[in-house]
């Protein structure tokens, strides 16, 4: 996958330029920002793409320093998954969130 990396969002375009992957991610604090929104065309889906998604996530965050929370319900699941990967996660900042964000 040809990954585009703009402002607080990964994302990936068909041939005609339609968006088939993405993932945004804004700041919610100074340094840390939120994983609020994944998405993967359904043609894709079942195919692992949305992790391969969340791993340039985390490989991006990492490498401009920021700590990451997350809101969105497969971002969330996907860091409970890959507890090894929650050395970007911000705890205290995701403990103050709702419950079904907890990880």
């Amino acid at each position: 996958m040809d990954y585009i990396y703009e402002n607080h969002k990964i994302y990936v375009k068909d041939k005609e330029g339609k968006i088939i992957v993405n993932a945004t991610f804004p700041f919610i604090e100074e340094g840390t920002v939120v994983v609020d929104h994944t998405y993967v065309d359904p043609s894709l889906r079942g195919q692992g793409i949305a992790s391969q998604l969340m791993h340039e996530v985390y490989k991006h965050s990492k490498k401009l320093g920021y700590k990451v929370v997350a809101t969105c319900p497969y971002a969330v699941v996907w860091f409970k998954k890959n507890k090894d990967l929650n050395d970007i996660v911000d705890q205290d900042l995701q403990s103050h969130l709702a419950p079904e964000c907890q990880i």
